[in-house]
């Protein structure tokens, strides 16, 4: 029985290097495939044609001949299962399929007026639905659901504390499993973005990143060491509410002084709506600003960089803490990069210590607004791929 499942546990691993060498370095010849993992030509073989019965790995065709035979390449079947993706963001909702390749195949995104879960729950699964009904035909469907929420997550897929939302205490992984039989992965936003970016972005080379969420609120998630940092009780990365002011301006958790009230979307819009460069009937202040600081409005601009000198520090304090060799700025706040973006390089450039600075890049989102949906279809994708039991073994 022992040897048994050691035989298993092995051919399972196997089977996983195999797969994750042919995602990774596709096209590849099983020689090629042999060659980089260590595993004998014959187990690759054996491996790669239950791959291939499973649909999750193709032939493509003959590659170059190094002076043999020519080499029959393979391919990953991205189209072999989709995943549904949500951000579930304050002001809307961003739902998107992708193929097991994490490319969005089709998107569909909904305005809300109302932060109400009882309101936006039935919109959300209603989206999903439709989504679902949207996806392609493939060999094992629809293989998972994934939340990006702005909220502390627990590990068992409970919303803890939303301040933005003001929820608190809600087990969506429990209410969503009670409508969807799928495996469903419910994550912070700011680390699903942090994941996409890592998965499919600007920093799939790096070990040490930041990413930081400039929204409504802000929300930061950690790459340390290759590997998302979520902490002790899974709550890390609530740098949003870390304090830079002393006794400053309240905040929806409690306390004073937080990052988000000076460096968010929502502080610039407060800040615009207090300095009369914007009005209450806006229905897209941060635009109208954009188009104010287009125009050359100079107190917008003096806005603008007075909220990218809040946002550098924060990020200082960030970069001193951690260490990071990438620092990625996302969400809607990037809109406006001309004018914070420089203001950010510099204040970083002059505070952050210089040690510190040694091989650092700062980047915008290269996954843009997508970078969170995008991060939940990693986590899908890879519970599917690489957790999954096959029927065969």
């Amino acid at each position: 029985m022992n040897r048994t499942w050691n035989q298993y546990v092995v051919k399972r691993e196997n089977k996983t290097l195999v797969l994750t060498t042919i995602i990774n370095h596709m096209p590849i010849s099983r020689a090629n495939v042999a060659q980089v993992t260590g595993l004998n030509k014959g187990t690759v073989s054996s491996l790669v044609s239950e791959l291939i019965d499973e649909e999750l790995v193709k032939e493509l065709g003959p590659g170059e001949s190094s002076g043999g035979r020519r080499p029959v390449m393979l391919l990953f079947n991205g189209n072999a299962g989709y995943s549904i993706s949500i951000e579930l963001a304050i002001g809307n909702i961003l739902g998107v399929i992708t193929d097991l390749n994490g490319q969005i195949v089709n998107e569909e995104n909904i305005p809300l007026q109302t932060t109400d879960f009882n309101t936006i729950f039935p919109i959300m699964t209603q989206l999903i639905k439709k989504l679902i009904q949207q996806a392609p035909k493939s060999r094992y469907g629809i293989v998972g659901l994934g939340i990006g929420v702005p909220a502390v997550v627990s590990q068992k897929g409970e919303i803890l504390l939303a301040p933005n939302l003001d929820w608190k205490n809600i087990n969506l992984k429990e209410k969503l499993s009670e409508i969807f039989h799928l495996p469903i992965y419910v994550e912070n936003e700011a680390n699903a973005g942090a994941y996409g970016e890592m998965r499919y972005g600007s920093s799939q080379e790096s070990k040490h990143m930041i990413y930081t969420s400039l929204g409504i609120g802000i929300g930061t998630g950690m790459i340390l060491d290759g590997k998302l940092y979520h902490g002790l009780s899974g709550f890390a990365g609530e740098l949003g509410h870390m304090t830079i002011i002393k006794d400053g301006r309240s905040c929806r958790c409690g306390n004073h002084g937080c990052w988000e009230r000076y460096a968010s979307e929502q502080a610039l819009i407060d800040e615009g709506l207090n300095r009369q460069l914007i009005t209450n009937d806006q229905a897209e202040p941060l635009d109208e600003l954009i188009k104010l600081a287009a125009a050359g409005d100079k107190e917008v601009i003096k806005l603008f960089e007075e909220i990218g000198t809040y946002i550098a520090i924060g990020l200082t304090n960030c970069i001193n803490i951690f260490n990071p060799e990438h620092v990625i700025i996302g969400n809607k706040l990037m809109k406006a990069k001309e004018w914070i973006y420089p203001v950010i390089e510099a204040y970083i450039h002059d505070h952050a210590i210089g040690f510190h600075q040694n091989k650092l890049k700062i980047d915008s989102a290269k996954l843009g607004i997508y970078s969170p949906v995008s991060g939940m279809a990693a986590f899908v994708i890879e519970g599917f791929l690489f957790d999954r039991k096959t029927t065969q073994e």
